[in-house]
This record gives structure tokens, sequence and C-alpha cells, in this order.
């Protein structure tokens, strides 16, 4: 049987996508251009195919804040900007543990442990590096979940070490795209970020890279954003919606530019691009949708969530996201971690 949306330009990429091909830039910039419903309706088909029907949840913590000498113009933990944001140096192998054991409790499959900087250096900081490193070994000995790692550029050598210890996924975002990036960074390009991703992959890490919508983009940008992650293959690719801090040169909007319609029909065009990997709802997306719209992303070919409170903002809890999970007809995942999500639910609605 075919699936159809009775929009010729989506069912073509649907069927080509089921068949086995590969869009390309042409297909992400006319698909962003067609009306939601279909979109979204043709994408999640893809996924109830080529995914197994469930929502994957990570969760991190901010394992050192602040004082970054990186201007990216959305981030709090510049140094180059007056955010007021609390900065502390890393918190310590113990204290990543505990953080992810609370993790692991809330239902998380995957656990990042993330550091502001333009990156942790075995050379320059080795005390840090070895803290960092004692980490990874104490939440890979001590909990299910699979380790997500985020400490900025990387050497060959560090990616080694890293994949050596069992980190299994390397998380850093590329943002936007490359023709729109020096207008976010001035301190590093895109080609940085790429040659990291690299690194990570050759080490034998997953790669979880992705973007920050909303920054004044255009679609095209979203578009040409997902191209290149799927030239340099990513397994999750995590879907940021700008949330504006005060003192940031994006700080000054109430909201980010980017509507609901445009985040899921982004959404929904991602999932085409990258049939086989993590679409994850992460950053903002509380602050950009209303309660009764959290569920349409998952609804547009989302399959994964970042869960908890963020680097410098509140998240939303598990309990919520496990709600608008199955809001959206899908369940959590559970092949890494196997909780109990009524339990989840239990221990809030008892804890408040």
């Amino acid at each position: 049987m075919v699936y159809e949306t009775g929009n010729p330009t989506v069912d073509d990429a649907v069927r080509r996508v089921l068949g086995g091909e590969e869009l390309d830039r042409t297909d992400g910039v006319a698909l962003i251009a067609q009306p939601v419903e279909p979109l979204a309706a043709g994408a999640d088909y893809v996924r109830s195919v080529r995914s197994d029907g469930t929502v994957d949840a990570c969760s991190i913590v901010n394992a050192k804040a602040g004082d970054c000498a990186e201007d990216c113009g959305f981030c709090a933990q510049s140094a180059h900007f007056d955010t007021g944001v609390e900065t502390h140096s890393f918190l310590g192998p113990e204290a990543v543990l505990d953080a992810a054991r609370r993790a692991e409790r809330d239902g998380a499959q995957r656990f990042g442990i993330v550091v502001a900087e333009k990156g942790v250096s075995k050379e320059r900081r080795p005390d840090e590096w070895a803290d960092v490193l004692e980490a990874i070994r104490l939440v890979r000995d001590e909990t299910s979940v699979e380790i997500d790692a985020s400490l900025g550029l990387l050497t060959e050598e560090e990616a080694r070490i890293l994949a050596d210890e069992g980190v299994n996924h390397y998380n850093h975002n590329i943002e936007t795209s490359p023709r729109y990036f020096d207008e976010v960074v001035g301190t590093h390009d895109f080609e940085d970020r790429l040659v990291t991703l690299r690194r990570a992959k050759d080490a034998g890490m997953d790669l979880c890279a992705g973007v920050i919508l909303g920054m004044g983009e255009t679609p095209a940008d979203r578009v040409d954003a997902a191209i290149e992650l799927q030239r340099i293959g990513v397994e999750s690719l995590p879907v940021n919606v700008l949330n504006p801090v005060p003192g940031t040169p994006l700080g000054d909007a109430d909201h980010a530019d980017i509507t609901t319609t445009e985040l899921v029909k982004t959404v929904a065009v991602y999932r085409l691009l990258h049939p086989d990997a993590r679409v994850r709802l992460t950053g903002g997306r509380e602050a950009n949708l209303a309660p009764d719209e959290q569920h349409l992303p998952f609804e547009a070919g989302a399959d994964g969530v970042l869960t908890g409170d963020y680097l410098t903002t509140d998240g939303q809890s598990p309990a919520a996201d496990i709600e608008v999970v199955e809001r959206a007809g899908l369940e959590p995942n559970r092949s890494v971690n196997d909780f109990d999500p009524e339990a989840v639910k239990r221990r809030e609605a008892r804890d408040g």
C-alpha cells in the first residue's frame, strides 16, 4: 500500500526515502515550503516505518558553567556578555555521578556531561581532564545510561581517549548553516566544528549534533544545516529553539524568530533528510511552544527529547515530558534504561 498525503511534493519525498534514496538540498528547500499538515503527516509516516515507535530521552549536567572565552551570540555562559549567570569550575566526578543517577531514575537513556569552554584540554588543563575521565568512568560503571559528552573542540588524541573510556556519543552542535554561522559566532569558524565532529566519529563515537532555530536564519539556512549534518553522518540531531537571554546579542527579543508552524515544518524536513537519526527536541521548546502545542513536533517525525533542566535555564520535568510523548501516541524508549514511566509520574505527584 502506498502512503499518500495528497501533496505531490511530500508524497514523492516519502516514497523515495522509504525506497532507500537520500534526499538532497533541492528536496529540502522544496519540502520546507509545503503546507504543514501534509508535511508533518508524511514525516511522521516515515518515522513510523523507520523507527521503533519510541521517544528517546536524554538528560544533561552543566559540569562547568560560565566564563567561556567564545562569543556565541545566543549563549548565557560567554565571558563576552554580562548575563549574570552563575559560574563554577568542574563539579567533580562524584557530583557528576549523582546527576547521572538522578537522570537514570527519571528515565533518561543518555546522560550528557557538558562543559562551557572552547575545549577541555588534556595538555592545558590536565587536572580538569583527569576529573572528566574519572566522571566518565563512574557513570559508565555505576549506571545503566549511555554517556554523551559535550566538551568542546577535540584533538585526535582526546577523541580517541574519550572513546576508549566508554563515551558513546559526542555532542557538538553546528548551531546553524555555514552561511549564517559568522552572524552568530566570531571566535571560531564553522569548519572548526566540523573538524571536531570528524575526529569524534573517526574515534568511534556516535555523533549528536544539531541546531538552534529562531536566531534570524532563513528556512533555507535550516535546510543547509541539515544537509551539513547529513554529509557528516549524525545519529542524533538536537533541535534547539532560541530562548533569548538578556545580555547576549540575541537576547533582546521576547521570543525566538520562528513560529510554531515553522518549527514543526523544520522538524518534519529534518526527519525526511535524516530518516534513521533521532530527531531530538531540546532546549527552548517550552519557552516557544504552548503546553497544548508541545506534542506537535512528535507528530511530525521527532523521536527524541532532552528532559529536565538545561544548562542555564529551567526545563520541563521528566513526568511532563512522558505525558507529552504519550499524547503524541508514542512511548518512552526503555532499551538502555528499563525504567517505569508510571513510577516517574507518581514520584513527581508525590514530591511536587
